[in-house]
């Protein structure tokens, strides 16, 4: 028996573990109490890391569909399976005939930071597609706007704030995300003890409502006229104050102009919060010591997606607390280095259009829901092809009834996933990748949204699986494979290759016999971590990080505060803040025209609950037992309207599609407004996941609608949708 430390690759809160290890596998977990950053928290999810990594069901060795059945077969005859079906489609039809999905959990690996971009360079489709337009794609796109880059994200610094907003936010359940905060729940406690406040806005009375100082219930997919009617406020009552960043931001007037149609008054009736209540919450805003306004995945995944998270910011600015200890500042992960200066080409998406409904490139990628009309649609560039990477967008994305569909019409189907799942069972190969314990682990995502700087790196914890493969090596072969290098080529090839461009960009081309690491992913990140912002230098800087350092640092390595980066993190044209851009403008006038819009009877909004991370983790007993988390919650006058009873089933329609949801009458939910957890629907054929499909509940993106989409970020409408409940019998 022996210990072991590593990162959890959970969620987005990159805690602490500490691994009892016996006769090769991991028989405990519990929260690592000297690890830097989290100091011993662990939530449910974390403390099975050994259930999830062991699971029985996790697959070990490829899969190759024969006779509408899928068999275990050798690495080699997987690929060669792979080249036979896929290659021939993308030489007569075109490389845009090979479409990608690539899902969240791809944030959560080395192999996802170091080897997705080559595999989509490799392939040349413009069809890419992920779990981003789901989730948080109009933080990015707002992001760009504003800052010049879309991974340059301000993050609240919650242990030193004063006053916290939280809209659309419930990191009590979540752990937090696109904010990187170990023990966020201890940290929002931590403020209240030291005197300060932090007040939710939300449609649900959620678990970290519960524990605010304040709860707001707000219609869903209002805060964007909540947040216009606080900027009404800081204007009219001459409270805007930029303080050190006066100098460094443009675009004011302009956003004073554009909130002088959203006065407190005029919002209150569409948000259902009252006026007043706008105001106090401005006021209060501008006069905190220190305040930071955050929002997450409530505020993304509405019509106004990339308005609302343009307004959060904006309100961080006029309120002075952008870049300042206590307001929202940015991060500096030790893989990434500053910017030599302010400026640069700023923020573009609608680079190409997607082929059927003419939706906007973003990063590099299409909305997900066009997906199914890029596969279903005749004519060139059609998808005949697609290639997954550790996603589920058949639980995932909006009306999934009809991507299953659709799925299930493709040509081939390659996927790199460790389960046989709703989306996986449509595959002619599955390439599962090695366990968690078996390779190592560094948050190149998350240690870029940390909440305080850090650096951590785990390395694996059992030996490799002597008939598996890493995920690394996968991916290294379908990048030689499609490139023509064939089904057998040798994926050191590409290792060197892309050990040799990292040095080469590092101005270390020389240094190849001081990089260190066992693996591909390894030498990479030493090579990161030496030329970043705290790094050795490769020796020109000693004491500095290194991945030997974070080796013999198996807690982590503090690296402090978060500290002010304006101007030097500004990429956009001007070098400063830009408030405003003329697409910003076009949706405030398309918001002002959605003031009297008509309100639907009842909507829709998903939920999140701690022991499931999207549909991850529900093939582990420990997290799906105890009570149906599966329901439909309704308020009690919503219930006694509709003859709803609590327990009793309900029959829930919207334009995409229907299904039948167990009822829980609970003021938790308010009026109008109905809740779905989101990631179930594990009642499909032909998975093998057999503790998830003993535990299905229902897929709430049945309900969801492909056609509606945030216009500027593509972002799918998961919240909000109007829909029709009735009782079953």
């Amino acid at each position: 028996m022996r210990t072991a430390y590593r990162t959890c690759p959970l969620c987005e809160a990159a805690c602490g573990l500490e691994l009892t290890v016996a006769d090769g596998e991991v028989v405990a977990a519990r929260g690592d109490r000297e690890h830097v950053f989290s100091h011993g928290f662990v939530c449910p999810k974390g403390a099975t890391f050994g259930q999830l990594s062991g699971d029985p069901d996790r697959l070990s060795r490829p899969l190759v569909r024969r006779d509408g059945r899928h068999v275990e077969v050798e690495w080699d005859e997987a690929f060669a399976a792979i080249e036979a079906g896929l290659v021939p489609i993308a030489k007569r039809y075109g490389r845009d005939a090979v479409g990608l999905y690539v899902g969240n959990p791809n944030a959560h690996t080395m192999s996802g930071g170091l080897y997705l971009a080559p595999l989509l360079k490799a392939v040349g489709s413009r069809n890419i597609f992920s779990a981003s337009t789901v989730d948080q794609m109009p933080k990015h796109v707002s992001c760009g706007y504003l800052f010049g880059h879309p991974l340059t994200i301000p993050v609240p610094d919650l242990d030193r704030t004063d006053l916290l907003l939280m809209l659309g936010a419930n990191p009590w359940e979540s752990n937090g995300s696109l904010a990187t905060a170990a023990d966020f729940p201890g940290r929002l406690k931590a403020i209240q003890a030291r005197g300060g406040r932090f007040i939710v806005v939300d449609p649900r009375r959620t678990r970290t409502a519960e524990h605010a100082d304040e709860h707001l219930f707000i219609r869903p997919g209002t805060d964007a006229f909540l947040l216009f009617g606080i900027v009404h406020t800081l204007f009219a009552e001459d409270l805007v104050d930029l303080g050190r960043l006066a100098g460094h931001v443009t675009g004011v007037e302009q956003v004073r102009d554009l909130a002088a149609g959203f006065p407190p008054e005029r919002v209150t009736a569409a948000c259902d919060v009252p006026a007043e209540r706008i105001r106090g919450l401005a006021r209060e805003l501008a006069a905190a010591p220190t305040a930071a306004v955050y929002g997450r995945i409530g505020t993304c995944t509405v019509e106004f997606g990339t308005l609302t998270s343009w307004l959060v910011d904006v309100v961080n600015v006029l309120t002075g607390n952008l870049d300042r200890p206590g307001g929202v500042m940015f991060p500096l992960a030790p893989h990434l280095r500053p910017n030599s200066r302010p400026g640069g080409k700023g923020f573009r998406g609608g680079r190409w259009h997607s082929r059927v409904r003419g939706l906007p490139e973003v990063k590099g990628e299409l909305p997900v829901a066009t997906l199914a009309d890029e596969i279903e649609t005749p004519g060139d560039g059609q998808i005949r092809a697609l290639i997954t990477v550790a996603g589920n967008p058949v639980l995932s994305t909006p009306n999934s009834g009809r991507l299953d569909r659709a799925l299930g019409g493709l040509d081939f189907m390659v996927s790199v996933d460790p389960y046989l799942n709703e989306t996986t069972r449509h595959a002619d190969v599955v390439l599962p990748p090695a366990d968690s314990t078996r390779k190592g682990h560094y948050d190149f995502a998350f240690l870029a949204l940390s909440v305080r700087n850090f650096a951590a790196y785990s390395p694996p914890v059992l030996p490799p699986d002597p008939a598996g493969m890493d995920e690394c090596d996968i991916l290294a072969r379908l990048v030689l494979l499609v490139t023509g290098r064939g089904a057998g080529a040798d994926p050191t090839t590409l290792h060197e290759a892309l050990l040799t461009q990292a040095l080469e960009k590092a101005g270390a081309a020389g240094k190849r016999h001081l990089v260190s690491g066992d693996g591909p992913a390894e030498r990479l990140l030493d090579v990161a971590l030496r030329a970043g912002a705290y790094g050795d230098g490769f020796g020109a800087r000693p004491g500095g990080l290194s991945l030997d350092r974070l080796l013999a640092s198996p807690h982590g390595v503090d690296l402090g505060p978060l500290q002010p980066r304006v101007p030097e993190v500004l990429k956009t044209p001007s070098g400063t803040v830009e408030l405003y851009v003329p697409e910003i403008g076009d949706e405030a006038s398309r918001l002002r025209g959605a003031l009297d819009r008509h309100r639907a009877d009842l909507v829709l909004i998903g939920r999140r609950h701690l022991r499931s991370n999207n549909s991850w983790g529900h093939n582990v007993p420990a997290l799906v037992k105890g009570r149906d988390r599966c329901t439909l919650q309704v308020h009690p006058a919503d219930a006694a309207r509709l003859a709803l009873a609590d327990g009793g089933e309900a029959q829930v329609t919207s334009r995409a599609g229907g299904l039948s949801a167990r009822v829980e009458v609970t003021d938790r939910v308010m009026p109008g407004v109905v809740s779905l957890p989101h990631g179930w629907g594990h009642d499909l054929p032909g998975t093998r996941i057999a503790v998830a499909a003993a535990h299905p509940g229902v897929n709430s993106n049945l309900l969801t609608d492909e056609l509606v989409v945030d216009p500027l970020s593509g972002n799918s409408v998961l919240n909000g949708i109007p829909v029709e409940v009735k009782a079953v019998g």
